[in-house]
């Protein structure tokens, strides 16, 4: 993909002896299992109180962005919903709207799907987002080869696997070219594009924002998303289990960037972690044991246990040994979840770990399936925090706390305040837009991306079709 003209802003890339700054966000919970239901003090997941305390809450810390996760469908357990985890909640452009009207500086961040949207539409709602917003706006890309979702939008239900990123890349090349086609004037260009996966033409409706492009944000550690990601994103959002994982990972996505003319600082790499925190180390590893048991429910154990092994296991205590049966590689109890590799492998792996330190069914899937962490003392966080940005293992992190919607209240208070003292987090805002916040170039539209035809009527005669 080739790389559009940009204009570079002041960079915030430390001299030499300097810091790196941090840069964080926040994770709107409850997808994946991550939120603690029985805690009293969660509260809605769909009550606009709740998304903006959460909001209100980042943008008093200064973080960078506000990351809203989205599911395109209700997964499903033996054929009925399973309602122990969060997948659906209301459209994230529109909430991110209604968000944009309370906060000023914060940069608001959407996923939507590139296999069941179509260009024109996602670039509009994605630029009336940065236009209400002034310039905060941000595309979360995903991508399905999933059938079960699928049913919901296409024929046929499912996009090819293969053709998965092909139509991602394309996809955010075109939105790209639509956001172009304004070059400052009164009137856009023509755009025109055709391509394997979309043939559209017309002119576009919304004018270019004030960050020229919402900013681009990729998830995923596969081969195919670190290409997609040094190609065209401007964030990946990853995981990682330790410092030296962090660290090659870092290194290698980085080196990909120069073959598609891009600079090491014009892609941020930000894993998604999980915190606990204590006023002793002890109280802050009890705290970070107590909440995955929480996360972790006997129910939600099992359902992990299915989901490798593709059999009715019901009749497994979640507290004993796990199934001396193998699992059935063509078994598929849960719909709307990726499993995890092969199985086989999977439950040796997981055989062998549970046999090592005497593990139970649930404590084996506490133990398999946590995020990466960071737990301690405000001070031992924020020294972490710190080391993984100055030593090359992120450019900063999307914190997804367990509670909707007061999970940020603490690390805001008490390990943001450490992070400035260092000297590696911003204690006011530098610029108004996302791109402002996170130092990355604002692209330079060109002065006119096609032709019009010779055929074409005067300009205000009619509207700009848009074919396929």
């Amino acid at each position: 993909m080739t790389t559009p003209a940009r204009n570079t802003p002041a960079r915030n890339t430390p001299a030499r002896g300097e810091r790196k700054r941090i840069h964080l966000a926040a994770h709107f919970p409850g997808v994946n299992a991550t939120t603690v239901w029985a805690d009293p003090r969660s509260r809605s997941q769909i009550d606009f109180s709740s998304f903006e305390h959460l909001a209100r809450t980042a943008e008093r810390g200064l973080f960078d962005f506000f990351f809203l996760a989205e599911g395109l469908r209700l997964r499903e357990h033996k054929g009925r919903v399973h309602d122990l985890d969060v997948v659906g909640r209301p459209e994230s452009i529109t909430v991110l709207n209604a968000l944009a009207a309370v906060t000023e500086h914060l940069g608001l961040a959407a996923t939507v799907n590139a296999t069941f949207n179509e260009p024109y539409e996602l670039a509009r709602r994605l630029g009336t987002l940065d236009h209400l917003s002034g310039g905060r706006a941000a595309w979360n890309v995903v991508t399905s080869s999933d059938a079960f979702t699928g049913e919901n939008f296409r024929r046929g239900g499912y996009l090819d696997r293969a053709d998965r990123y092909t139509r991602a890349a394309e996809f955010v090349a075109t939105a790209r070219e639509l956001w172009d086609s304004w070059d400052g004037g009164d009137a856009p260009s023509p755009f025109a594009h055709t391509g394997r996966h979309f043939d559209i033409s017309g002119e576009f409706g919304v004018r270019r924002s004030p960050q020229g492009h919402p900013v681009v944000i990729q998830a995923g550690d596969s081969d195919e998303g670190r290409e997609f990601a040094a190609s065209a994103a401007d964030i990946i959002f990853t995981r990682h289990g330790t410092l030296e994982a962090g660290r090659e990972f870092y290194a290698d996505v980085k080196r990909r960037l120069g073959a598609y003319g891009r600079r090491p600082d014009d892609l941020k790499i930000m894993p998604g972690v999980t915190y606990a925190l204590g006023d002793t180390a002890a109280e802050a590893q009890e705290k970070a044991a107590e909440i995955r048991r929480l996360q972790v429910s006997p129910q939600n154990a099992i359902l992990a246990l299915e989901q490798i092994w593709g059999r009715d296991l019901s009749a497994y205590d979640p507290d004993g040994p796990l199934p001396d049966i193998d699992p059935d590689p063509d078994g598929q109890l849960v719909q709307g979840r990726v499993r995890l590799g092969d199985p086989l492998a999977v439950a040796a792996k997981w055989r062998a770990l549970a046999a090592a330190k005497g593990l139970s069914i649930r404590q084996t899937v506490i133990e398999t399936t946590g995020r990466q962490s960071f737990i301690g003392t405000p001070q031992s966080v924020a020294a972490e925090l710190d080391e993984f940005v100055q030593t090359g293992a992120a450019d900063g992190f999307i914190l997804i706390p367990h509670l909707t919607p007061g999970g940020l209240d603490d690390f805001v208070e008490r390990v943001v305040p450490l992070l400035q003292e260092r000297g590696s987090f911003r204690t006011r805002y530098e610029g108004t837009t996302l791109r402002d916040h996170l130092g990355l170039p604002r692209p330079a539209a060109p002065s006119r991306l096609v032709e019009a035809p010779a055929e074409a009527p005067a300009r205000g005669t009619r509207a700009g079709a848009v074919k396929g």
